[in-house]
C-alpha cells in the first residue's frame, strides 16, 4: 500500500488517501482491480503495485480512471464527497437580504446621506 510518511520524524501516517479513495471506490461499485488497471491503462500487475505502495500512481492515471467513472478528477481526491466549486453553490442558491429602518425623517435623510450619493437620495425621496 502507498504510505504517507513524515519526512522530519520518518514517522508512517498510513496508507495514501487517494489510494483509499481507489479501494472504496472499486469496493462500492463492484469494481475488480482488474478493470481498474483497464481503466488507468496500465497492466494488472502493475495496478497491484499500486494499490499495495509499491509504486505510485500517476495523474494521468488517476485522471483515465476517473474518465472512464464518469467522475470529475477532483471527486477521486475527494470521493466519497463531491466537489462542488462555491461560484456554483452561490447561483443555485440565491441568497437576498432585506434590511428595513424605521427612522424619523431628519434621521433618515442624514442616514441617507452617509450611505449614498446626493443624486440617488434626490430618486429615493420621489
Amino acid at each position: 500500500m502507498l504510505y504517507i510518511v513524515d519526512m522530519k520524524s520518518k514517522k508512517n501516517l498510513g496508507a495514501h488517501p487517494v489510494v483509499l479513495n481507489l479501494r472504496k471506490i472499486m469496493n462500492d461499485k463492484g469494481i475488480t482491480q482488474s478493470v481498474m488497471a483497464e481503466y488507468a491503462g496500465v497492466e494488472p500487475s502493475q495496478f497491484s503495485k499500486i494499490m499495495n505502495g509499491s509504486v505510485q500512481i500517476s495523474l494521468w492515471q488517476v485522471s483515465n480512471i476517473a474518465t472512464s467513472l464518469n467522475m470529475d478528477i477532483i471527486d477521486i481526491f475527494t470521493y466519497p464527497d463531491k466537489f462542488e466549486k462555491k461560484s456554483d453553490a452561490i447561483d443555485n442558491n440565491e441568497i437576498k437580504a432585506v434590511l428595513t429602518i424605521e427612522l424619523k425623517s431628519d434621521m433618515k435623510k442624514k442616514i441617507l446621506r452617509m450611505i449614498f450619493d446626493k443624486d440617488d437620495i434626490e430618486l429615493l425621496d420621489k
